[in-house]
């Protein structure tokens, strides 16, 4: 396998400092899905990314970070596109 297509291949963690500097490279922040949100709450996790996404609430990343552990899931993220550019790929799954 070259290095291109390694690159483009999806990674899964669950380390905090990996997630945020993964999503800042990008532009993206800490956000929760409007309509799951419940008692104030988080609701379902997201990365927004600008321009902002009217269906999500931005979010701190303690918020963020709290709500991840407490679901115990993973973030699935992607580094580059098989063509080499930055990926915006990602998606929380259970862990």
């Amino acid at each position: 396998m070259t290095s291109k297509a390694q690159s483009s291949e999806a990674h899964e963690t669950t380390d905090h400092n990996v997630i945020r500097k993964w999503a800042e490279e990008r532009g993206g922040k800490p956000a929760t899905v409007k309509a799951t949100e419940e008692d104030g709450h988080a609701g379902i996790l997201r990365i927004d990314f600008d321009p902002p996404d009217e269906a999500l609430d931005r979010i701190s990343w303690d918020e963020f970070f709290e709500k991840f552990d407490e679901a115990g899931i993973a973030f699935l993220h992607q580094d580059r596109t098989k063509d080499g550019k930055l990926s915006r790929f990602d998606k929380f799954v259970r862990h």
